[in-house]
């Protein structure tokens, strides 16, 4: 995801009997099988830094580590995907516009170079809460998500270069707020998710093959999860973290997972991994540099604890909390290698549009330029000349149909 989750995804995990409770909260259900957790370690603690003021003037030059407005986009939306293209734009498809309409066929391009959006082919089904993939072929694979009437099965591909879509190969069960990982050889892998309005989660996992534009199924997780992240690891193996389940005896509220477990597409096999110290959904699974995956944040109750998983022992090392206690937030690894985690919400704030910079040498947070506006729910994408792009969302109480971009280097 990476595509990003919203106050929204956990009530429909949730059903709802949690809509009156908090706007973050999900069903559970037995969870995954999981070995024990690692020892907790400790890293440096974050540093709080002044943050440079962010402008709203569109084509403004930014100073390094601030934001600055571009081109509102052409249809507001919220639960939406973000996909780089080979040519440097940068698709949006679907969502949701949040004014009752109901769901977006509508999809629109970002030319970096000129600050623009254009509308550009429609799907073929309105959809939120689904997942895009870039293709090798330089395709988008678009797949599952809430249509009219809940989860689709259905499936289809945009190509960049007619600007138009096609429908492919539907998945074995519908779902929604599934991952889909592309994997090596081509292939994607989609997991989990939900199967119905109620939120009920998925343990089921399935494979689509570009070359057929056919969907096989493959091993199952340990246990059902929705709401959950998927990493692809150096080493070809697909780490997924956290998400919900169900509650014991059918309990109502949340219940948060701190398992975790590892796809091996050579045997097409789940194998539970160590548990995270705490359980998270609406958190954000980062790899670094060094092969490490960086989870943050996310929970029933917004977290500042961050940790770090070892691929080549499974185990898990606490490290330095954030400044901000945050779910629904972005997390984007820049060119330097460093981590830009961007808004969500807060326990104590509501939306927030502070943005924050782990440093995987030293182990630290430090602040950057706030963005313009605060928001959840929306995506951010790594451009080829290094900036950041965020778009859409939901804001404090409307729906922002703008966007903007963070510059960590120079000015544009």
């Amino acid at each position: 995801m990476t595509l990003r989750t919203t106050h929204r995804v956990a009530t429909t995990l949730a059903g709802a009997a949690l809509l009156l409770a908090v706007s973050g909260c999900a069903v559970a259900s037995p969870s995954a099988n999981a070995s024990s957790s690692a020892t907790a370690t400790s890293e440096p603690s974050a540093t709080l830094q002044a943050s440079p003021s962010a402008s709203s003037t569109p084509g403004q030059v930014a100073a390094p580590g601030s934001w600055t407005a571009t081109e509102t986009l052409v249809q507001p939306r919220q639960e939406h995907t973000a996909t780089l293209l080979r040519d440097g734009r940068v698709l949006l498809t679907g969502g949701d516009p949040a004014d009752g309409t109901g769901p977006l066929v509508s999809a629109e391009l970002y030319d970096p170079h000129t600050g623009s959006w254009t509308a550009t082919g429609s799907t073929n089904e309105v959809r939120y809460g689904h997942t895009s993939t870039l293709l090798p072929s330089g395709k988008v694979l678009v797949v599952g998500g809430y249509g009219d009437i809940g989860p689709l099965a259905s499936a289809e591909l945009y190509d960049p270069e007619s600007g138009t879509w096609t429908a492919t190969g539907s998945m074995i069960e519908a779902r929604a707020y599934q991952t889909a990982t592309l994997l090596r050889d081509g292939t994607v892998l989609v997991a989990g998710g939900s199967f119905a309005l109620s939120g009920a989660p998925l343990a089921s996992a399935e494979l689509y093959n570009p070359d057929s534009g056919t969907w096989t199924v493959t091993g199952s997780m340990g246990g059902v999860r929705g709401g959950h992240e998927a990493t692809l690891l150096s080493d070809g193996r697909v780490l997924v973290t956290g998400g919900f389940s169900i509650g014991e005896a059918g309990a109502v509220g949340p219940d948060p997972l701190a398992s975790a477990e590892l796809y091996d597409s050579n045997s097409g096999t789940w194998t539970a991994t160590r548990d995270m110290h705490e359980g998270r959904f609406q958190h954000t699974a980062t790899l670094l540099r060094d092969g490490a995956v960086l989870i943050a944040g996310g929970g029933y109750d917004p977290l500042t604890t961050v940790e770090r998983y070892d691929p080549t022992n499974g185990s898990w090392t606490v490290a330095a909390p954030m400044i901000e206690d945050r779910r629904g937030h972005t997390a984007t690894v820049l060119p330097d290698g460093k981590v830009l985690v961007a808004a969500g919400f807060n326990s104590s704030r509501g939306l927030v549009a502070s943005a924050e910079l782990y440093d995987p040498e030293s182990g630290t947070w430090t602040a950057t330029g706030g963005m313009i506006e605060a928001r959840d729910g929306h995506t951010a994408t790594v451009l080829l000349d290094g900036r950041v792009l965020v778009a859409g969302g939901s804001g404090n109480g409307y729906l922002p149909a703008s966007a903007e971009l963070y510059n960590p280097v120079s000015g544009t």
